[in-house]
This record gives C-alpha cells, structure tokens and sequence, in this order.
C-alpha cells in the first residue's frame, strides 16, 4: 500500500506540532525512534565474565510467544542452552561461546543498536515500529502475524481508503503513519486495542492478527492487511571483525535449522514407468531414484516443502507410489 502520513493522532502527536511534522515515540521530533538504552541493561542481567574467551550475546523474549520458539531454535541449532531458573536474566550455551539474556521483545530492538548485546530474536513488527538501526539477519518461520486496519462489523467502512479522516486506536503509530494510505487522527493507546471502537474512543483500529478470533470475538471485520510479520533474528551494524565471524556461524546454523522445517524428507517405491508422473507431482527434477530387488521398482527420495505434504500423498498414492514414508529434518544446508 501507499506509504501515506497520519494527519494528527491524540496521543502520540502533542499539541502544537505542525500537521506533516514526523513525532518518534519518544516524543523527539525527527529522530530515530530507538533512543539510546547503552549501559541500561540492569547488572544482575548480564552473563559472567568469562576467562577471556569472547562470547556472543544473543536477546530472546523473557515471554510470550517468541520465548518458547527461540529457546527450541537455539537447542535444534546444536548451541545447547541452560534450562534457566525461575527468575534467571541470563544464561549460557553448552556447545557454544554464546550467552542468552532475556528482555522484553520490544526492547530487544534497542539492546541490539546499542551494542548491549550482538543480537537478538524479536519480531519484524517491532524493529519496524522502534526504528532500530540493526539489520536484519535471518527470518525465523514462527511468530507470524499480520498488522492489519479493522472497524466494528456494522461501520460504514468497507476498505482502508475509506479510513480518511477517521480516529484509528493503535500501539503501533509508526507503522500505522508509513502503511496507511490515507490521513487519519490516530489514538494512541496500550493494552487492549480492540475495545476503542466499542468505548468511543475510535472508529476502527490497527493492530496485530493471528487465527483473527480476537476481532470477531470483539465484533470487528478486517479492512485488509498492511505489514506481514515474523520473528527475526537482528544483529548490530558496528560489529568487529570477530563478532562479525561468529555472527556469521550463528546465522548460519539457524538456517540450517529454519530449512530443515521447511521441508520434509520423503521416500517411496515406484514402478520404472510411473516414475516420471511420481516426478511431475513431487515436482523435484532431480530426486535421488534407486534401483530396487524387485525388477522394474525403482525408490524415489527427495525434499518436499511441508506445507505440500497433505497434497502430495494422496496424488502420489493414486499415481501408484507405496511404501511412502515422510521424515523430518533437522538440518539442511543448500
């Protein structure tokens, strides 16, 4: 969508601005919306001294969503990581020179542009919506969501362009300014965005969607999608050379895992004349294909997204396959 500017908003743009000014979060007008957090990371936080090894420091979520997924991805990527206690901020990998602090997602962002940590697991929505200066290094394949424009089911509007000049309730202002397409006075809220509407407070609202269970549950309708969302991991631009390497193998060995869940490993019998349709609905041109004891039988092996797993068995059987097996993988490099 277009990248249209909120005219006002309650909340988030004080008095006395001009219309078209840009105001951060933070209240500076023009400024990167990640104000410097350097050295504010409380001390019981961060993870012992080490005996001079240098050791990569990675933020994942306290809680949430996110914790659990990133917590699993650090494991299946080999870095074994401690079971934290109960009130643990930190803690180290088994199998690696990397220690784990846990922060608030929101403000992994900031922790990881100051050089608190060398990087950290969040969601994209808040990297987009604080303006950290960090790049974003690898897309994690959990945590989607979508931040979409809604009103109550019997408002007049039926699409975002209509939402021109109406009061739009969001704790995502930064966005909702860059991916609208048309001005609107934002209300600035936090907490539970979709009770505004029913409190009078505005007539639609941007926020986060999952399953959408909590907008019909709350008699909202989607006026469509504007930003699609994902955990991420991010890293800093100011790394040295060294933290730059490992930087690298870390990204490295989540791919490897974050590929590796993309796809399945699927393995079946097939006559020599069927193959090449077994082929055609596997839709890889190059599977491994073994002879077997039996004349004329050929196994078939190859790599097949997940997500095409309940398409292809039922073809495949039809088309004369047997013996199919489907296997996870737990890593895979291309």
């Amino acid at each position: 969508m277009g990248g249209g500017t909120a005219r006002g908003s309650r909340a988030a743009v004080p008095g006395g601005r001009a219309a078209d000014t840009r105001v951060d979060d933070d209240r500076d007008q023009g400024r990167a919306l990640a104000s410097s957090r350097r050295g504010r990371l409380p001390l019981g936080a961060r993870p012992a001294e080490g005996d001079g090894i240098d050791r990569l420091t990675i933020a994942v979520p306290v809680k949430g969503r996110l914790r659990e997924p990133s917590v699993s991805l650090l494991e299946d990527a080999g870095l074994g990581p401690e079971q934290p206690g109960e009130r643990a901020l930190a803690f180290p990998c088994r199998n690696a020179p990397v220690d784990v602090l846990l922060v608030r997602a929101a403000d992994v962002p900031e922790y990881v542009q100051d050089g608190v940590v060398d990087c950290g697991i969040t969601g994209q929505d808040l990297v987009r919506e604080r303006g950290a200066r960090v790049e974003e290094l690898l897309e994690l394949g959990y945590g989607s969501c979508k931040l979409e424009a809604a009103v109550p089911e019997e408002s007049r509007y039926q699409s975002v362009e209509d939402l021109a000049g109406a009061r739009i309730a969001t704790v995502y202002p930064k966005l909702t300014r860059e991916l609208l397409p048309v001005e609107v006075e934002l209300v600035d809220v936090s907490g539970s965005v979709e009770i505004a509407p029913r409190l009078g407070l505005a007539d639609g609202i941007v926020d986060l969607v999952s399953s959408g269970n909590t907008l019909r549950t709350n008699g909202l309708r989607s006026l469509g999608q504007l930003f699609s969302s994902q955990a991420v991991l991010i890293g800093r631009q100011d790394l040295t050379e060294q933290q730059s390497a490992d930087t690298s193998r870390l990204v490295s060995m989540m791919r490897a895992v974050v590929e590796a869940r993309a796809h399945r490993y699927l393995m079946l019998n097939t006559r020599e004349s069927g193959l090449d349709e077994v082929c055609r609905i596997i839709g890889s041109r190059s599977p491994s294909v073994l002879p077997l004891a039996e004349p004329g039988m050929v196994a078939v092996h190859a790599l097949v997204p997940s997500a095409e797993v309940w398409r292809l068995l039922p073809e495949l059987e039809a088309a004369g396959a047997s013996a199919i097996l489907v296997v996870p993988v737990e890593r895979m490099t291309r």
